[in-house]
């Protein structure tokens, strides 16, 4: 993979994982229990969608290349951003999880409607949607984290 930093682009503020390594562990162990079990192409998509809106683009570089070679297509990672325009590229199951993703990501402009959780508990059992909830709770970290220390798009260390 070829790495680049545009001119101009932004420079890292600082190393998360070497600065709070307790504090990163923490958080790679939580993000591992709340994909166990899920399917990858939804983890996928959860975690593509949640960056989309929150302009992460060093998570969105990530997840879109982890999907890729997951073997998703380039059609449904084009569609993410506008899958209500685009629902034939999705299944139910997938529609109900973005929906979700975009309630709890947003949920300052709105909560999480009533209409929105009972679409998605009628498409995952408890203990699959607690984990697409955890799911979305951790993305939102990582893109939180991503943010504010500066992670540029393109360098992923993994």
């Amino acid at each position: 993979m070829t790495t680049h930093t545009p001119v101009g682009a932004k420079t890292p503020r600082m190393n998360f994982a070497q600065t709070a390594p307790k504090v990163f562990r923490a958080l790679i162990g939580f993000d591992a229990a709340a994909r166990e079990g899920l399917d990858p192409t939804l983890v996928e998509l959860v975690q593509i969608r949640a960056s989309l809106l929150n302009n992460c683009a060093y998570c969105l570089h990530m997840h879109t290349n982890d999907a890729r070679k997951a073997g998703e297509s380039e059609d449904r990672l084009h569609m993410v951003a506008v899958w209500r325009e685009a629902r034939h590229f999705f299944t139910e199951r997938e529609q109900a999880a973005l929906a979700l993703t975009e309630a709890v990501t947003l949920v300052a402009e709105g909560g999480v409607p009533d209409a929105v959780y009972a679409e998605a508990a009628a498409h995952f059992d408890e203990e699959e949607l607690a984990r697409v909830l955890a799911l979305v709770f951790t993305i939102n970290t990582w893109n939180r984290m991503a943010l504010a220390t500066g992670k540029v798009a393109g360098t992923d260390e993994r």
